[in-house]
C-alpha cells in the first residue's frame, strides 16, 4: 500500500499493440542511426558535456580547487604555495570555463537540431491527422444525409468538414504577435 498522497502509477497493459511497437522501435532505429551519424567531434563534445555534468566533475572540482587554494592560502604544511595571487587559478578557471562553455553550446546545438527534426514530424502528423479528420467528417454527415438524420443543426459540423490551411493559421498567429 503506498504511503498517503502518493500517486500509483497505473498497471502496465498485458500487451502494446503491434503499431505502436512498431513505432517505438522506429524511434530507437532512428536514434541509433542519429548517434551512430555523428561525428567525432559530436560526439567528443557530447561525452565531455555528459562527464562534466556529473557530480564526479563537481568532486573532482572540489578536490583540484580546494586542494590549488588550502595549498597557496599556506595551510599545508610542508607544501610551498606557487600562486599566493590565486592570478594563475584565476586564469585557468577562465580557461577552462570557455572550453566547457563551448562544448556545452556544441551539445545543445545538436539537441535543438533533433528538437526541431520531432517537431517538424510532430507538425506533419498532426496537419495530415487533421485532413483525414476533416475527410472522416465530411463522410460521416454524408452517411447520415443518406440515413436521413439532421446534421445541419450543428454550425461546427460544416467547420469540421473544411480543410485548414496552415498558411492561415501562421498568419494569424503572427499578425496577433504583432498586435499584442
Amino acid at each position: 500500500m503506498p504511503e498517503p498522497g502518493l500517486t500509483v502509477p497505473p498497471p502496465r497493459p498485458a500487451n502494446l499493440s503491434t503499431s505502436l511497437l512498431r513505432n517505438i522501435e522506429a524511434l530507437e532505429k532512428r536514434r541509433r542511426e542519429e548517434a551512430a551519424a555523428a561525428s567525432r567531434e559530436e560526439r567528443v563534445a557530447e561525452a565531455i558535456t555528459r562527464f562534466t555534468g556529473s557530480m564526479t566533475f563537481v568532486y573532482l572540482h572540489l578536490v583540484f580547487y580546494g586542494g590549488w587554494i588550502l595549498i597557496n592560502l599556506g595551510l599545508v604544511p610542508m607544501v610551498p604555495k606557487f600562486d599566493p595571487s590565486f592570478v594563475v587559478l584565476a586564469m585557468e578557471a577562465s580557461v577552462e570555463a570557455i572550453f566547457l562553455s563551448t562544448f556545452v553550446l556544441i551539445s545543445q546545438n545538436r539537441m535543438a537540431a533533433a528538437a526541431d527534426k520531432r517537431a517538424d514530424l510532430d507538425l506533419q502528423i498532426s496537419l495530415l491527422t487533421e485532413h483525414e479528420l476533416t475527410r472522416l467528417s465530411a463522410l460521416v454527415v454524408e452517411i447520415a444525409r443518406r440515413l436521413d438524420i439532421q446534421t445541419n443543426a450543428d454550425p461546427e459540423l460544416r467547420e469540421v468538414q473544411q480543410d485548414i490551411a496552415p498558411e492561415a493559421v501562421l498568419d494569424e498567429i503572427e499578425a496577433r504577435q504583432k498586435r499584442d
